[in-house]
């Protein structure tokens, strides 16, 4: 009896593990479902939540935040408006203007801004100037150009001379003129001057601010991806040879043309401030012409440069000049082995003074005009010794153009 009664108690045992197994494995699958329909419910809830954050901030933004926030849709990436901003009120232009078929984002319209008129501060500005592409090859039909870079005071009283000069060049040439503010050049619509005024600021002589308008030139002109070589002139600049020579001349050029000396005078080094240091020393310390000529890839470093930049606008006041020291001394430091350490524009200081010596109409002579071409002394070229070493020259006055218009093509070749 004993041993039946032990039997019958591990046979309930048994059913009662069996049973407590059964439950245990219900309330795992019944876990299980609960968790699969959370889950399902909560994904939903997130989906939509999702779905209506851009409704939500859309609504919820304020009238300032999007004030923040420019609308690009109309623009280039220069920022330039693509529906007509000349409207005449009737909405004529823009009419006309909607006619044509216009894509702003393409590679065209980034590599070669249609007009140099823009919205940009300088920062933004130099910045996206400042923007160089890793990839070599470039995906368009690249034809090197010369930028030609006026810093003028007002009106360029030798304009038609250089209209002259250009002519038939086109493809090669770029024009950019930095002039007071407010001041509109009065120019025909097919001249290369003709809607080529850069956003301007005003500048002062020997101040920081003519260091500035530099650099905003430089900037403007690399926004165009062709511009390879970069001649800053002023309104009394000349060219005294061809466009064909002059373009040769740059664009196969292996060194860029900025006057960097070393003077051990008041004059030079009696500019330099100890407050400089330790970034620019003493022996660093450069002078030179204001009338340089640089390859994209110097022209890129120098808008690029605000570390010693910062340093010559706070130390380099009158009686130092930032003009003559900071280009010279920037590419002292870092670009010296490129740098020609000379000039292509020829000034007469003979007759001392701060300013160069200024040519009327009664000196202009071909003979004069032919020292200027042929000079002197023997400069170098690519490593090899020329006579050609100017292609420009200044100071003339505007009594000057007649008489270089005349001698034009019979001593300068156009």
């Amino acid at each position: 009896m004993a041993r039946v009664r032990a039997g019958e108690k591990e046979e309930g045992l048994e059913k009662h593990i069996g049973l407590l197994k059964l439950a245990q494995t219900l309330s795992f699958l019944l876990i299980f479902m609960a968790g699969i329909i959370i889950g399902l419910a909560a994904s939903s809830h997130i989906d939509r939540y999702f779905n209506s954050l851009p409704q939500m901030l859309s609504s919820s933004s304020s009238s300032a935040s999007l004030q923040t926030i420019p609308d690009y849709s109309n623009c280039t990436v220069i920022h330039r408006d693509c529906s007509n901003d000349d409207d005449d009120g009737g909405g004529v232009k823009a009419a006309k203007k909607k006619d044509e078929i216009r894509d702003c984002w393409s590679v065209d319209g980034f590599v070669r801004p249609e007009e140099v008129r823009h919205r940009m501060s300088d920062d933004e500005l130099f910045w996206r100037a400042s923007m160089v592409p890793v990839k070599e090859e470039y995906p368009y039909d690249r034809v090197p150009k010369v930028a030609f870079m006026f810093l003028a005071r007002g009106p360029l009283p030798m304009l038609p001379l250089w209209e002259k000069f250009f002519r038939g060049n086109e493809k090669y040439l770029s024009v950019y003129v930095h002039t007071p503010p407010g001041y509109d050049m009065n120019v025909s619509s097919d001249s290369p001057f003709y809607d080529r005024q850069v956003p301007s600021q005003k500048v002062a002589w020997g101040s920081p601010l003519l260091t500035d308008a530099e650099k905003r030139l430089l900037a403007n002109a690399l926004l165009d991806f062709s511009n390879e070589r970069f001649v800053l002139l002023s309104e009394s600049c000349v060219p005294v040879y061809n466009f064909t020579t002059v373009y040769s001349y740059l664009i196969n050029s292996a060194y860029s043309f900025v006057d960097s000396y070393d003077e051990p005078t008041r004059y030079g080094r009696g500019r330099y401030s100890r407050k400089m240091l330790p970034d620019i020393k003493l022996h660093n310390w450069r002078k030179g012409s204001q009338w340089f000529e640089v390859n994209r890839k110097i022209a890129i470093y120098i808008i690029s440069d605000s570390k010693y930049y910062s340093l010559f606008k706070q130390y380099c006041r009158p009686a130092c000049y930032p003009d003559e020291h900071y280009i010279p001394t920037l590419l002292n430091m870092f670009h010296g082995s490129v740098n020609a350490n000379r000039s292509v524009t020829w000034v007469d200081w003979s007759i001392g003074g701060p300013h160069p010596a200024t040519y009327g109409a009664d000196n202009i002579t071909e003979g004069f005009l032919q020292s200027i071409r042929k000079n002197e002394t023997d400069c170098l070229y690519n490593e090899e010794p020329t006579s050609l070493c100017f292609l420009f020259a200044r100071k003339f006055a505007p009594s000057a153009l007649a008489p270089l218009m005349n001698l034009s093509s019979t001593v300068m070749g156009f």
